[in-house]
C-alpha cells in the first residue's frame, strides 16, 4: 500500500484544521474556554499535531522541489528551521480547537468528558485511538479500492 494518500490526506487535515477560522454564535465563557482547554490538553492533540509535522513537510517536499536534486538538499537542510516555524503556532491550535469544543459542549458535558478520559477506558481509547484510525482508514481505502474496482469491471 502507498502511504501518499494518508500523507494527502494528513496535508489536507492540517491544513483545514490550521485555516478555518471558528466563528461561534457567542463566545465561549472563561469557565468553558478552561474546561475546553483541559479537555484538549489531555486528548494530547497539540502532541498528535507535532507527531504528524513531519509526515506534512515530507508530503510538501514534491510539490516543493519539483525533483530538482538542488532544491531538494536545500529543503531537507530547511526542514529543523520549517519545523521550528510551525512551534508558535501550537497554543493557536490548541485555543482554536479549545473553542470548537467549547462552541460544542456545555462546561458540565466538557467535564464528564475529560472524566471519562481519565478513567481506564478513556486512557485505553486515548493510547488506541491513533492505531484505530490508522485501520479505519485503511478499511477505507480498501473498500474504495474494491468498490472502484466493480464499477470498472461493470
Amino acid at each position: 500500500m502507498s502511504l501518499r494518500p494518508i500523507k494527502r490526506l494528513m496535508i489536507i487535515g492540517s491544513v483545514l484544521l490550521l485555516s478555518t477560522g471558528v466563528a461561534p454564535a457567542q463566545v465561549p465563557s472563561p469557565e468553558a474556554m478552561a474546561a475546553a482547554r483541559e479537555l484538549v490538553t489531555t486528548l494530547k492533540l497539540s502532541d498528535q499535531y507535532k507527531a504528524l509535522l513531519p509526515v506534512i513537510l515530507l508530503g510538501l517536499k514534491p510539490a516543493l522541489t519539483q525533483d530538482r536534486p538542488e532544491i531538494e538538499l536545500d529543503y531537507d537542510a530547511m526542514l529543523p528551521k520549517i519545523a521550528d516555524a510551525y512551534t508558535p503556532y501550537y497554543n493557536t491550535m490548541v485555543d482554536s480547537i479549545a473553542t470548537v469544543y467549547a462552541s460544542t459542549f456545555s462546561v458540565d458535558e466538557l467535564r464528564q468528558i475529560e472524566a471519562f478520559y481519565h478513567q481506564p477506558a478513556g486512557q485505553k481509547l486515548l493510547e488506541k485511538s491513533q492505531a484505530i484510525r490508522q485501520q479505519s482508514l485503511q478499511i477505507g481505502q480498501d473498500i474504495s479500492r474494491k468498490a472502484m474496482e466493480d464499477l470498472r469491471t461493470s
